[in-house]
Formats: structure tokens, C-alpha cells, sequence
């Protein structure tokens, strides 16, 4: 895209030179040549001396300074057509080319066409990283670029929904809400059963937060379960509406609904753990449970900010695998933390499989659950599993 403008300017330039340099002709006027106006001046100065009006002294002074302007003018004329002046419109072309480069380097877009036309050429390369997490992720100008090619491609080829969808999501991370609202929409007009997109779009809606938003997310969340009842996602966006409304009963009904679906290694149970707990419900946790009151020094997590505690339990006797386990980035202070029977390694070896138990919590370097140099732990006495519920306290210092 950018060589047309480039044979444009140049083709404007050498049509500035033309201009400048095209060879020009005097007017042809009826005038007396040099050589006429010599004589025709030469013939009046005889006639007066004829006449007794000038002597023939003067005539002849007056003769000689006629003929010393004629050659004076004679040779400037000969000058004048042997060397013609260019110099002039050399100097013009100079500051016209000049002055024109420094305007568009200055407020040009050739940098802006070059990152489209890059976007375009690898749109498809966008996709792949962004939707099928080939290579690396993409960069925030990346982003940018990917928003870019897909505009591009929906106003060259028309409404497609799958682009539509993309770009929604794309302002949606970036923060443009309402960008984001008016791409899902567009997509909805072409698919308005797609299960994902209607995610996409109460998700966007539930951040706009206002009531009229949130009864539109309400909308898309039910058309969803209508069809799939159990979908989690759905579920999950079901309660936070409801939350977001005020409605805490029914919110507190789809959290309880979902934490049913959730298994226990996913990230959402906790965080649906915390939500009901903040509502005042009781959460009760199928098998045995290990609830652990855990104080990190605070020392600890500032000496070491980016690494993991392990906590896990594992069996007194048998293999040492661990019947059940948790990692978490390090905490600051003291926390409560679970461990279950669904938080189980392997499958068949669980809290279910050992009555005497210990539970370690390792602050771990690496992030791996092997022990390494430099890790930092603390390890309980072996409990015993005389009830389906245990609690104990441990503290993780230097």
C-alpha cells in the first residue's frame, strides 16, 4: 500500500520539474530589432547635421556613442541566448522536494499503512496464537494489529461472525466495554444461538453494570440454560448477576448449584467457596477433610515474592505420593486453606486410603512440589482420622 503513494509523489515531483524547466518562447511581438533601432537613430542624427541642426563634430561624437550601445547591447543578447538561467528553477525544485518530505515525515501515516498492511498479512498468524495458544501470546500492540486486520477483513468482505465475535473480545480485554457490546451484538444478529458468544456478550454486559445491561445479560445466561442446564460458565454468570441485582437469594442458589458441578482442583470452587461465605452459607465438602490454619512470617513472603506454597498431606505409611494437594502463590499472614479428598494426585489414592496422615506446607522456589535447596517448610504430627473432619495449625517461618 504504500508504493502507490510513493509513485504518486514522485510522479507529482517530476510534474513540478516540467513546469520549472520546460523551455519558454518570448511573445512574438512586432518589434524593431537592435540592428533597425541602430540605423533608424543613425539616420536621424545625419539629417539634422544635413540640416545644419548638429556639426559635424557632434555627429560625430554622437555617432560613436550610438554605435558603442548597439555592441554593448549586441553582446549582453548573445550572452543571454548562449547561457539560459536554471539555476533559479533548480533551486525552486530543491525546496519543493524539500519541503514536501518534511511535511509527511512529520505528519504523515506511512508508518500507519505499513502496521496495516502488516496486520493484514498476518491475521491469520493472530488467530492461531490468540484462539489456539500457538507460540507466544500476543503482545498488546499485537492486539491492537489483530483488532486492525479483523475491521479490515469485516469491511472488505462483509458481516462475518466469527470476526465480529474476535474483535468483541479483543476490546472486551482491552477495556472498551461498550466497543465490546456493540461487536457481540453484531455477531448475535448473524448467530444468536452461539453458546459462547452469548457468554462473551452477558459477560461484557454484567460490567456495564447498569440495570438495563444486566437484564440483557440476564437474557443471554437463560438462553443458554435452556439449552444446557449444567453449563458451569453459565451458572457462574447466572449468580453474579443475580449478586450484582441484589437478589442474594437466588444468587446464593446458582453458586450452591454450581459448586455441586465444580470439581475441587478447579480454581472456580474456591473462589464459589468464598462467595457463599460471604452470605453466611455453610459449605459442606464431601469425604474427609483436612482444614489447616496456616501463618506465613511476613518476612518470608517479602524475601521471596514470586514463590509458591505447597501444602499436601500425605500417608504415614505407604507410598509417598500425596493423598491430597494444594499449591498457591505464597501468602502474607495467616489464611485458611482445605485439603480434601478431590484434591487427590492420582486417582485410588486419597484421604480416603490412609487413616494416619501428615500435612507439610513447603514454601517452594521453584514451583515444583519436589523438595529443592532453599525451599522452606513445616510439617505436622501424624493425625489421625477418627472423624471425617480434622483441623490443625502450622506456621512457616525461616
Amino acid at each position: 500500500m504504500i508504493w502507490p503513494v510513493l509513485i504518486a509523489a514522485l510522479c507529482m515531483l517530476l510534474f513540478t520539474a516540467l513546469c520549472l524547466f520546460w523551455p519558454r518562447r518570448a511573445a512574438n511581438l512586432p518589434q524593431q530589432t537592435p540592428s533597425q533601432l541602430f540605423e533608424e537613430r543613425l539616420q536621424l542624427l545625419a539629417l539634422a547635421r544635413d540640416s545644419g541642426e548638429l556639426a559635424e563634430q557632434d555627429f560625430d561624437s554622437a555617432a560613436q556613442e550610438l554605435k558603442s550601445q548597439f555592441l554593448q547591447k549586441t553582446q549582453s543578447a548573445a550572452v543571454l541566448s548562449a547561457k539560459p538561467s536554471w539555476q533559479l528553477p533548480a533551486v525552486l525544485l530543491v525546496i519543493v522536494a524539500v519541503l514536501v518530505g518534511a511535511i509527511y515525515s512529520l505528519s504523515g501515516h506511512y508508518q500507519q499503512l505499513a502496521d496495516w498492511q502488516q496486520a493484514q498479512q498476518n491475521l491469520k498468524q493472530y488467530g492461531e496464537r490468540a484462539l489456539l495458544n500457538q507460540g507466544e501470546p500476543l503482545s498488546e500492540q499485537e492486539i491492537e494489529w489483530f483488532a486492525l486486520a479483523l475491521r479490515t477483513r469485516l469491511a472488505n468482505e462483509g458481516d462475518d461472525a466469527v470476526a465480529w465475535m474476535l474483535l468483541g473480545r479483543i476490546r472486551l480485554s482491552q477495556g472498551a466495554v461498550e466497543q465490546a457490546v456493540a461487536a457481540f451484538e453484531r455477531a448475535l444478529r448473524l448467530t444468536p444461538e452461539r453458546t459462547p458468544l452469548l457468554l462473551s456478550y452477558a459477560q461484557a454486559l454484567i460490567l456495564l453494570a447498569d440495570d438495563a445491561s444486566l437484564a440483557r445479560a440476564g437474557r443471554a445466561v437463560a438462553k443458554i440454560l435452556t439449552k444446557e442446564p449444567k453449563n458451569s460458565d453459565a451458572l457462574s454468570l447466572m449468580a453474579l448477576i443475580a449478586y450484582e441485582k441484589g437478589d442474594l437469594a437466588e444468587a446464593t442458589s446458582a453458586w450452591q448449584l454450581l459448586l455441586t458441578q465444580l470439581p475441587q482442583d478447579d480454581p472456580r470452587y474456591s473462589a464459589v467457596q468464598q462467595r457463599l461465605k460471604e452470605l453466611g452459607v455453610k459449605v459442606e465438602v464431601a469425604g474427609r477433610v483436612i482444614n489447616v490454619r496456616l501463618n506465613v512470617a511476613p518476612e518470608l513472603k517479602q524475601a521471596n515474592p514470586e514463590a509458591s506454597l505447597f501444602l499436601f498431606a500425605r500417608a504415614v505409611d505407604g507410598a509417598a505420593l500425596p493423598l491430597a494437594v494444594q499449591r498457591i502463590p505464597l501468602p502474607e499472614g495467616k489464611v485458611e486453606l482445605q485439603l480434601t479428598e478431590q484434591m487427590a494426585m492420582q486417582a485410588g489414592w486419597s484421604l480416603a486410603n490412609s487413616d494416619q496422615v501428615q500435612v507439610v506446607a513447603r514454601m517452594s522456589l521453584s514451583g515444583t512440589v519436589e523438595q529443592r535447596p532453599g525451599d522452606i517448610q513445616t510439617v505436622s504430627d501424624t493425625l489421625q482420622f477418627t472423624q471425617q473432619s480434622l483441623t490443625i495449625s502450622l506456621t512457616l517461618e525461616p
